[in-house]
């Protein structure tokens, strides 16, 4: 594939998930090459999901943030950090799970994506969802939530955080986004008790 032959000649991995499956392959390589938003201009890298394709868990944010778009991967700057401790706590590795944006390349600024962005970019995290199929959907913080749940933008995230939903039949359960937490230590304990809720969906005997 041009993709594939793009990033051997710059010796570099644009999009780390495993190459195991076709359909996630073909999506991956359409998402390095979209330019249907403003946001190809700016960008460094693409960031595409990545994790296990077997995943029962799969967590979906709003867009990468500076670390992100330098390393071309979901998650990896202070924020990543926060939701491997999250992962960490609810007895799982984050190997386990599949990361995700609702937005795949980085606004300027670390702005919220715009209404148009986000349209640009809703059929890949649709996509997404539909081949890997999790059992449950954790979406992180208000953009992603209010994406996935068809939301106005006047609808209060506070009014659906913390309680089961659903997106094209999978349960999911919307929490804060591990930067809101960064910012507000003290809802840490009531994203802990949407994390068991998440647990208990799962079989998590020990909650």
């Amino acid at each position: 594939m041009a993709w594939v032959k793009l990033e051997e000649e710059l010796g570099i991995d644009l999009l780390p998930v495993p190459r195991r499956n076709p359909t996630i392959e073909s999506l991956r390589g359409k998402a390095l090459h979209c330019k249907a938003c403003a946001l190809h201009k700016t960008r460094k890298n693409v960031v595409f999901g990545e994790g296990n394709l077997r995943a029962s868990l799969m967590f979906v944010g709003e867009a990468p943030g500076a670390e992100e778009d330098q390393q071309g991967r979901p998650f990896v700057g202070a924020s990543g950090m926060l939701l491997d401790k999250m992962i960490s706590a609810m007895g799982l590795k984050r190997n386990q799970c599949y990361i995700s944006n609702v937005v795949k390349c980085r606004p300027p600024n670390n702005r919220d994506p715009n209404p148009l962005e986000i349209s640009s970019c809703f059929g890949y995290i649709k996509k997404e969802i539909e081949i890997l199929n999790p059992q449950v959907i954790c979406t992180l913080g208000r953009v992603a939530t209010k994406t996935l749940l068809g939301l106005k933008e006047k609808d209060a995230f506070s009014s659906v955080r913390g309680k089961w939903h659903t997106f094209e039949g999978i349960p999911l359960m919307p929490t804060y986004h591990p930067s809101y937490l960064l910012r507000n230590p003290d809802k840490k304990r009531e994203a802990w008790e949407d994390l068991k809720q998440i647990m208990k969906r799962l079989g998590n005997e020990n909650v």
